[in-house]
């Protein structure tokens, strides 16, 4: 691989369209990896670095542009874990004009006083950042998309704005019967929904 291509992505999940994972029709991708592991995660299977398929930035480019949807969602696991990769992706969504929210776990002020140039590249690539670790404690049932009430919204460009929605669910079954669920709902709503059904969750 040549010295200057970004790596590859450990991804954990694609989804074309989702109006579930930011404003408007989005595509969401989830990564494989969390150094964070916030207790009561939504994902804790995405936690380890073992799994998921390592993917070159440029192909999932092209996924999220044959698409047509508006911008793309970034997820996890920890998207700022595999920055350098995710910088590039995120380039190439954004020069076709559309956008790129992202989640992280960590905090914004943390993110912007690391030396390193993969988290420099993915912050200047992300239109809106939401930051903080998840809190069980502080489960947050008034704002879309977040988790918990320390959870921030960063707009780190005018593109992308936060509405006044309540948070969606969504349940895909496909062909073969498997069932996956991505969006946000408290751990009793999601166990009276999906009791008895085998379920592949895809969101922090």
């Amino acid at each position: 691989m040549p010295e200057n291509d970004p790596p590859p992505v450990r991804l954990a999940r694609f989804l074309d369209r989702t109006t579930a994972e930011g404003p408007g029709e989005r595509t969401a991708i989830w990564v494989q990896g969390c150094s964070i592991r916030c207790p009561g995660c939504f994902n804790p299977h995405l936690f380890t670095i073992r799994g998921g398929t390592p993917t070159p930035a440029a192909d999932l480019v092209a996924r999220v542009l044959a698409t047509g949807t508006a911008g793309l969602t970034l997820l996890g696991g920890e998207p700022f874990d595999q920055a350098a990769g995710l910088a590039a992706v995120a380039a190439g969504v954004r020069a076709a004009g559309r956008t790129v929210m992202t989640f992280t776990g960590y905090e914004y002020d943390d993110l912007r006083q690391r030396a390193d140039p993969g988290v420099t590249a993915l912050l200047a690539e992300t239109d809106l950042l939401v930051a903080g670790p998840f809190r069980q404690d502080l489960l947050d049932h008034d704002r879309p998309w977040v988790g918990s009430t320390n959870q921030e919204f960063h707009h780190l460009t005018d593109r992308l704005v936060v509405e006044t929605t309540p948070d969606r669910l969504e349940v895909t079954i496909s062909p073969s019967g498997d069932v996956a669920v991505n969006g946000w709902a408290d751990t009793e709503t999601l166990d009276a929904l999906l009791a008895g059904l085998p379920v592949r969750r895809g969101r922090r």
